[in-house]
């Protein structure tokens, strides 16, 4: 067990934040993309232009949505898992708190961060709901899994894409908040600034994503978002490499 303040641990909390960054910014889709046109042009010159997994599939097939999902799921669960792993037994010496979700909600939040806005892109990224969808497995898996199944069947019953992924997330960013809060009151632990910042980075993943949908929210308060037949497109994609 190991206790730490903020005034001598602040910069380990830096490094987090950055390398989640810099890890969150790596955009498979149009590496990926470029190395199959021989760096000629990437995804963002096809099709709907945007850098992710459903417009990969529509161009490259399934193998290659399915690989970027994976991989842009890993970019929230690599950090992620590294700083609650590196927190696990670090206590804040003013209260007892244990660090490790304090640390695991930085490194998502950087990691989402990376994601949407990346430095090399002029801050125009992904929508960040498969990167979103790495931190919280970490964070909560079960949770996870029981939402993401219940977006899936969402999807597939309404066709609203961007609904379903609000389903899958934003759900997991409310468990995670409340089974934080249960620890600290189970633990007798006093409910200090730094539990209040753990709650707020982990609020602001959520509002990050759903910044991200903004045009899609618009659409469906409007009523003119337009549907997906899911299943249709996907019997459509080729299984090609």
């Amino acid at each position: 067990m190991k206790t730490m303040s903020i005034s001598n641990g602040w910069y380990y909390f830096v490094v987090i934040a950055v390398c989640s960054y810099l890890i969150g910014c790596i955009n498979f889709a149009i590496i990926i993309s470029r190395v199959k046109n021989h760096g000629e042009k990437d995804i963002r010159s096809i099709g709907s232009g945007n850098p992710g997994m459903l417009n990969m599939s529509r161009a490259y097939g399934m193998k290659v949505g399915v690989l970027i999902l994976f991989l842009d799921i890993m970019k929230g669960v690599v950090p992620c898992l590294t700083a609650k792993l590196i927190f696990k037994n670090v206590y804040y010496s003013s209260n007892g708190l244990c660090l490790q979700d304090t640390a695991l909600a930085l490194a998502g939040l950087g990691a989402v961060c990376g994601h949407v806005f990346p430095f090399w892109l002029k801050f125009k990224g992904g929508k960040g709901i498969s990167t979103t969808i790495g931190v919280f497995l970490v964070a909560q898996p079960l949770w996870v899994v029981i939402f993401g199944v219940s977006a899936i069947v969402f999807i597939l019953l309404t066709n609203m894409g961007s609904m379903g992924s609000f389903i899958a997330t934003t759900p997991s960013a409310i468990v995670t908040c409340y089974k934080f809060y249960l620890k600290c009151v189970n633990n007798a632990i006093t409910l200090n600034w730094v539990f209040y910042v753990t709650q707020f980075m982990v609020f602001l993943i959520i509002v990050i994503t759903w910044w991200a949908h903004r045009v899609n929210i618009v659409r469906l308060i409007k009523g003119e978002e337009h549907p997906t037949n899911w299943l249709q497109m996907i019997k459509n994609m080729k299984f090609k490499s």
